[in-house]
């Protein structure tokens, strides 16, 4: 695997997705704007990480 390639990622179809089911309707570039930083500011990544290797890679090296 390469150091650049993306392992997970959001777009606005997936923000659109999310609010039809949770609002009822699309958002506008506008409502995008408004609520873009907080989503990036807000999703915990290290954790989920974190929890990851954890979970698959801490328990592989206790039974080796």
């Amino acid at each position: 695997m390469k150091n650049e390639e993306i392992i997970y990622s959001l777009n606005i179809d997936d923000v659109q997705t999310v609010a039809e089911q949770e609002v009822g309707r699309p958002l506008s570039q506008k409502d995008i704007k408004i609520i873009k930083e907080f989503i990036e500011e807000n999703i915990n990544w290290y954790d989920a990480i974190a929890d990851a290797i954890h979970k698959y890679i801490s328990e592989d090296i206790g039974n080796q």
